[in-house]
């Protein structure tokens, strides 16, 4: 058996209007948001008292999908660093192609966001750059130039 396909990815935020923002600016749209809480909740991730908000970011094509979370109950847990580096064990980036990558930069720096290194050259083929986007979490945007 195989999967039907990748659902999501979710990123927990303790601002979930400011990362709605963040991504929205990005170009993605938003699907819905809903209060998560009950025994289903609390099964379903392992933690007791589960209350959170979520809303759900599609890209324009639709088939890909952020669930941004804000936990109310339990207490969020704060990892440390705050900020890890890019070459951290575990799931810490999710990579975004653009269009102009300059114009995204400037349009999500107004959100916070921060870069990482500099816009790079791949070849003839791609610009990419690393930022620093709500939660910590790092967004890194490509664009095709060949």
């Amino acid at each position: 058996m195989t999967i039907q396909r990748m659902d999501n990815v979710a990123i927990v935020v303790d601002d979930l209007d400011a990362a709605v923002a963040f991504f929205t600016e990005l170009g993605m749209e938003l699907e819905g948001k809903a209060q998560i809480e009950g025994l289903y909740a609390d099964r379903t991730v392992g933690l007791d008292g589960v209350r959170s908000d979520i809303a759900m970011m599609r890209t324009p094509d639709g088939h890909s999908k952020l669930e941004l979370t804000k936990y109310h109950t339990p207490a969020v847990s704060d990892a440390d660093p705050r900020n890890p580096p890019p070459n951290t064990l575990g799931l810490h980036r999710v990579m975004f192609a653009v269009d102009d990558i300059d114009d995204t930069i400037a349009r999500l720096r107004a959100h916070g966001a921060e870069l990482l290194g500099e816009v790079a050259q791949y070849e003839n083929i791609f610009r990419l750059c690393y930022l620093r986007g709500p939660a910590g979490i790092i967004v890194a945007l490509a664009e095709q130039i060949g």
